[in-house]
């Protein structure tokens, strides 16, 4: 009697393709390098598929010593458009602009804002707006567009932020079960320079490190693209990579 395949079609066929390069089962580490072409060779969605880096940490956030948050600019891009507003005072909306902002304003984009304009996927606040900005906390805060200092995003030096953003800066935090989810660019790119953008993530996770983390800091790390199946590979062989 045949035995019957288990997952669907894409996995079967990840399963395949590891199996043809040297991987027996589809969860045993995968060499980094090899890892960013099996992932490329099993994006198969009709558009540019995001890829993402799953990383569990050994840590507890619910203790504050044991909270990660921080950002981290992708040598490579992040291959999105993203979308950035800038509330700041009349003086620097022209740099805010200059460096591609795609708002920028005072109170009346406040006012905007709480009407329900929700059109960018990034605020820059600078400090003297927060107070004002603090109304907008209900609006923002669900969809973590909230500028916080730790993200850069409450900053007196608007251009400068606007240029990182745009560039590539992304945030990252750990979640209550300590793991970070973050996008390291698109299928569209390069194996090596998806790979360049996944150690600058692995190296600023370990750059801040909470002090509060003890024993072996990296549990697992799993990378995948919209709609594929994961493969897991060693943070230790990235770091060295």
């Amino acid at each position: 009697r045949a035995r019957k395949v288990l997952g669907s079609r894409r996995v079967q066929g990840l399963r395949a393709d590891l199996q043809a390069a040297g991987v027996a089962q589809r969860l045993d580490l995968v060499e980094p390098s090899q890892a960013m072409a099996l992932l490329k060779q099993g994006a198969t969605t009709k558009f540019d598929s995001t890829a993402e880096a799953h990383i569990r940490l050994n840590i507890d956030p619910k203790y504050n010593d044991q909270q990660l948050r921080a950002t981290v600019s992708l040598p490579k891009g992040t291959g999105a458009v993203v979308r950035v507003a800038v509330l700041c005072g009349s003086e620097l909306e022209a740099e805010a602009r200059e460096a591609g902002a795609d708002f920028a304003g005072g109170e009346e984009l406040i006012e905007e804002i709480a009407g329900g304009m929700m059109d960018f996927d990034k605020l820059i606040a600078t400090p003297d707006m927060m107070p004002k900005v603090a109304k907008l906390g209900r609006v923002l805060g669900p969809k973590g567009l909230m500028p916080n200092p730790k993200a850069g995003t409450v900053t007196a030096a608007v251009g400068q932020a606007v240029t990182e953003i745009k560039g590539g800066k992304v945030e990252f935090r750990a979640d209550k079960q300590g793991i970070v989810h973050i996008p390291f660019g698109k299928m569209s790119f390069s194996a090596g320079d998806l790979m360049e953008n996944l150690k600058a993530i692995t190296d600023a996770v370990v750059a801040n490190k909470p002090s509060g983390a003890k024993g072996k800091y990296f549990r697992s790390m799993y990378i995948t693209s919209s709609m594929s199946p994961s493969l897991r590979v060693d943070p230790d062989a990235v770091l060295e990579a």
